[in-house]
């Protein structure tokens, strides 16, 4: 416990009593305190805090509090407020008005599904985080006269109430709403802030001929050969179309379809593992998904046929997109012996994919059951939140529908099928969003300006010169068309008309107005056969990049064997398809292709979204990645570092062993510090391809593998891999053990830097959570020691995870901290 003095030294004014597993409020506690930290324990209920009238700062956050207390009322001079991270599910009446002087209340992550009505006369409060509840509806906030920051992030909110944004109402000055079923005004109006949020109402008062914009993106995904774009095609035409083997898709395929007052994007993503690594790049959120699989090859006796056809791509739907809704759709059912046959792979195929996601579930119900029985589980809230927000999660399998793609009638009624999802699953989807007239006119203003060819065929355009172009054709201001077209290029984005990287620097002043160009663009680089293609680069392609033809086949080597791709073979490769696609443009050419002084487009992209990392070509030595130094400076991982354009990218897909880590480490020992990062349910399909290019952007020095990973920095080893173990998969760091005492610290801050990059990464895959363990270093024993929550510690406190000088695993094996925690020994 901890207690700080008065400035006259005749009392106590702050008291800290996190962690202590309280479940109750001390007797000794002065009711005089002005600040008391009691977050991180055990209290269920508070009962005697209202003798406390002095406390202007209290903290009961990462508690098991479900009552929001009557005693509170009675703490007239405070201040601030925390209530986060508890099982709250609702606010009586009468207790926040007589807390005048309350500027700072913070009750996320908890279970509230209503707000008082009386919180308005709250006056004080300039900050208040809601996020992560159940709220369905904020307008009691209305009348808050200070609210400055207001933060309703991951509720189930559909509006925000217009009068919250007018002049006067308030001071709001921040509001984050993402990740709500937001209508009016949208999600991507929100992520603009306050000012777009209220340029959107004043555009719905000055423009109230609104319309309800429904629109679905449409994701087809699927195994290769499974019928993705013959049913993608059948069901723009409303008819069956073949599709040639030889035509099948390469990368992604974008078209539309207007229907009975819905707009779809379909988007036909390619089924081959090498072009899966760029599928993260455009999938997103809120999407209606058909999962495709092929009946005729549909083995019910053979668990690896589901395996592959079906739960490989749940598994990565539900990571990726955990509340989205996914449409199984059986294929080549005219295929298959006769009706009987059909059915009865359907029914398999439901039932398993039932217990799939039950047996999730259950693996984090134990999961969390297994933290919570923790000697101290207020140590591991984070922990427990995560696996709570993953419990929520709903990922809605309809059950699978039947076709036969050579018959218009199977066309027709999975057409009506799907209208019905959509109309059935609408809160799911949230496609439907509420758009002043503007909007809808900006929108079309696009449309024409490519129907009259004044936006180039490969739709690459300049935001500001879009916006001009734009100006010819509406009547507005400038200003209001930017708050608009922001809005318009996030909302386009995210349901496939176009793509807009709004967050990447290099290509944010950009709108590719035409996603398909940039597809294809991806696909000469990320695809089944890139060898294929480099071994049939022509002499008078290779002249143009001044080339030799044995050039070429160091190319072919480097890339079977290291993974590199030479950026002289990346540029001819680029050429060559943008050349078919666009005539005479040279200038395009070279900022698509980029040339020997200057990365291009296409390069930029697959460094940014870490499907390659720069490399010294013919080594492993990364010279352009500075060596990470805790306490300095962020570094600059080698992305943002400038290129070489003579020089080559690792492209980890194209690994095909560990031989080369596995001989530069060498074996394991027995004294190695070895660090597990377990990932329920499992780890991405690509994921450790990024871990290896983040990671190695940390370090000069380092050798790749396709499950392993070797790191060096100065004497200081680090082999990264991924792994499993009894059907758990983790990936492993594991350092050799120092010879002094005083370079564990060194070594300790080269596992967390890796560990930080894991686990942002990890942060991409909504439906992922982690946990770390160190295990027994003693041979042959099996336990572990679980790590608690350290991602929101700072540097210095990393090494106060654990104040034991020595550990005892369950075993009874005894350990030096340092050998399994974060800890610098104290040297004798």
């Amino acid at each position: 416990m901890k207690k700080m003095a008065s400035p006259n030294g005749n009392s106590w004014e702050e008291w800290d009593l996190s962690g202590q597993k309280l479940k109750s409020l001390p007797h000794d506690l002065l009711a005089h305190a002005r600040k008391v930290d009691l977050q991180r324990n055990k209290l269920k209920r508070i009962t005697g805090i209202s003798k406390f009238t002095d406390l202007t700062e209290l903290n009961l956050s990462r508690n098991k509090i479900m009552e929001f207390s009557q005693e509170i009322h009675n703490l007239h001079k405070l201040e601030k407020l925390y209530m986060n991270q508890n099982n709250i599910r609702a606010i009586p009446e009468g207790i926040l008005p007589h807390l005048r002087r309350l500027k700072f209340l913070k009750l996320s992550t908890n279970r509230l599904t209503k707000l008082p009505l009386d919180i308005n006369h709250c006056t004080s409060i300039t900050y208040l985080d809601l996020s992560k509840n159940c709220l369905q509806n904020i307008q009691p906030l209305v009348g808050l006269p200070k609210l400055k920051e207001l933060l309703v992030e991951k509720n189930q909110l559909t509006e925000l109430p217009s009068q919250l944004f007018q002049n006067g109402s308030c001071e709001l000055i921040t509001c984050k709403a993402t990740g709500n079923p937001l209508r009016c005004p949208p999600e991507e109006v929100c992520a603009g802030g306050v000012m777009d949020i209220q340029s959107y109402f004043r555009q719905m008062e000055e423009n109230p001929n609104t319309r309800s914009a429904w629109t679905v993106k449409t994701m087809f995904l699927g195994s290769s050969m499974a019928g993705k774009s013959t049913l993608c095609r059948s069901l723009k035409k409303g008819r069956p179309v073949v599709v040639a083997v030889e035509d099948r898709t390469e990368g992604i395929e974008i078209t539309q379809l207007y229907t009975q007052g819905v707009r779809f994007l379909f988007w036909d993503f390619a089924g081959q593992e090498e072009y899966y690594l760029t599928h993260h790049v455009f999938i997103t959120p809120r999407a209606l998904v058909i999962l495709t699989c092929d009946l005729a090859s549909y083995s019910t006796v053979d668990p690896q046929s589901f395996k592959d056809q079906v739960w490989f791509w749940m598994n990565n739907i539900q990571l990726r997109v955990p509340d989205s809704v996914v449409l199984l759709v059986g294929t080549h059912c005219d295929q298959c012996r006769d009706q009987e046959e059909v059915m009865e792979k359907k029914k398999d195929i439901e039932e398993k994919v039932r217990i799939m996601l039950a047996n999730r579930k259950m693996v984090l119900k134990h999961q969390k059951k297994n933290l919570e029985e923790n000697m101290d589980a207020s140590l591991f809230t984070d922990q427990l939140d995560e696996l709570d927000c993953l419990l929520e999660y709903n990922l809605k399998v309809l059950d699978l529908v039947t076709l036969d793609c050579t018959k218009t009638e199977d066309i027709d009624n999975l057409r009506s099928h799907i209208l019905m999802c959509i109309q059935t699953e609408n809160e799911f989807l949230c496609s439907k969003s509420i758009l002043p007239k503007s909007y809808e006119s900006v929108e079309q203003a696009i449309h024409t300006l490519v129907a009259l060819q004044q936006i180039p065929q490969h739709g690459i355009i300049l935001l500001e010169e879009l916006g001009d172009l734009i100006l010819n054709h509406v009547e507005l201001s400038r200003e209001s068309l930017y708050s608009i077209l922001r809005f318009l290029l996030r909302y386009l984005h995210r349901i496939g008309v176009i793509v807009w990287y709004e967050d990447t620097s290099v290509l944010s002043d950009k709108v590719f107005i035409q996603p398909s160009f940039l597809i294809s663009m991806f696909k000469t680089i990320v695809r089944h056969d890139l060898v294929q293609q480099l071994e049939g680069v022509p002499r008078e392609l290779l002249m143009q990049e001044g080339a030799l033809v044995k050039q070429k086949f160091t190319w072919v080597d480097d890339l079977k064997c290291r993974g590199t791709l030479h950026n002289a073979a990346m540029r001819i490769l680029v050429r060559r398809e943008l050349e078919k696609l666009i005539k005479d443009d040279d200038d395009l050419v070279r900022e698509v292709v980029g040339t020997r002084k200057e990365e291009g487009i296409i390069l930029a992209l697959l460094q940014h979204f870490e499907v390659c990392l720069p490399a010294l070509v013919g080594s492993y030595l990364n010279p352009q990645a500075p060596v990470f130094i805790p306490g300095e400076k962020q570094w600059e991982s080698a992305k943002e570092a400038k290129k070489d354009p003579d020089g080559a990218c690792l492209f980890p897909i194209y690994l095909k062993d560990d031989l080369i880590v596995c001989h530069k480490w060498g074996e394991d020992k027995q004294d190695d510090l070895s660090i597990h990062v377990y990932f329920l349910p499992e780890i991405p399909h690509g994921f450790f391809h990024r871990v290896i290019i983040k990671t190695c952007s940390l370090y000069p020095t380092y050798w790749a593998g396709r499950q392993q990973c070797l790191l060096c920095c100065g004497n200081r080893l680090a082999v990264l891999r991924q792994k499993e173990k009894d059907g758990d998969p983790f990936i492993e760091i594991r350092c050799r053990r120092p010879e002094k005492d005083e370079e564990f610290r060194q070594l300790w801050d080269l596992i967390l830097a890796v560990m930080s990059k894991v686990f942002v990464l990890s942060r991409q895959w909504p439906g992922l959570t982690q946990q770390v363990h160190t295990p027994c270093p003693e041979r042959g024993c099996p336990h572990y020691f679980t790590w608690q929550d350290w991602q929101e510690l700072n540097n210095t406190d990393f090494y106060n995870i654990v104040k034991e000088e020595k550990l005892v695993c369950q075993g009874g094996h005894t350990r030096r901290t340092e050998l399994i925690f974060p800890k610098v020994p104290v040297l004798q």
